[in-house]
């Protein structure tokens, strides 16, 4: 009975601990110089990626984003121009369960056993510059990072919620 326990409440903080971890990161910085009243327009000046379907979702998201925000979106030209890069990378992570704690060291004592497992997963960054079409300075970055789904659907809201997330405080306040 107890060891069930244990096992349960294991379970329930590995996977706490897991859902943490996975949550979408997403950070912003700017010139601190810049004054963004003053910016009225966008274009899209280059979207990378190594999947081309992403293209035009990166740019949707992008676009309801900043018209959100009372730009207006423009073939070429605009006052700011709009460059991002998406990627994805491997990366793993090592668990460690331990059962058999049974009070601790003593002579002769086991500390228990050690169950360690690997899992392979696929995290997604999208970072997103916007500069100023005239002068080429670099006004704002932001980027998100999260863990790939296997369903596309699922990647398109994480985008969709990681490009909202970034543009929450857009444009930054003076």
């Amino acid at each position: 009975m107890m060891n069930t326990r244990k096992a349960i409440l294991t379970t329930i903080v590995v996977f706490v601990l897991t859902a943490a971890s996975l949550a979408q990161q997403v950070k912003t910085d700017y010139d601190r110089d810049a004054n963004f009243g003053k910016y009225k327009t966008f274009s899209f000046e280059k979207i990378e990626t190594p999947d081309p379907l992403w293209v035009d979702r990166i740019k949707s998201a992008v676009t309801a984003a900043l018209t959100a925000k009372g730009l207006s979106q423009v073939d070429s030209g605009g006052d700011i121009s709009v460059v991002a890069v998406g990627m994805t990378k491997t990366q793993q992570r090592l668990d460690t369960f331990y059962n058999g704690f049974g009070g601790g060291w003593r002579f002769g004592g086991r500390f228990g056993d050690a169950t360690t497992t690997t899992e392979t997963y696929q995290v997604g960054t999208l970072v997103i510059d916007m500069f100023d079409s005239g002068t080429k300075e670099l006004l704002w970055r932001g980027s998100a990072s999260g863990t790939v789904s296997n369903k596309s659907k699922n990647n398109i809201k994480n985008l969709d919620k990681g490009v909202q997330k970034m543009f929450k405080s857009y444009p930054p306040k003076a």
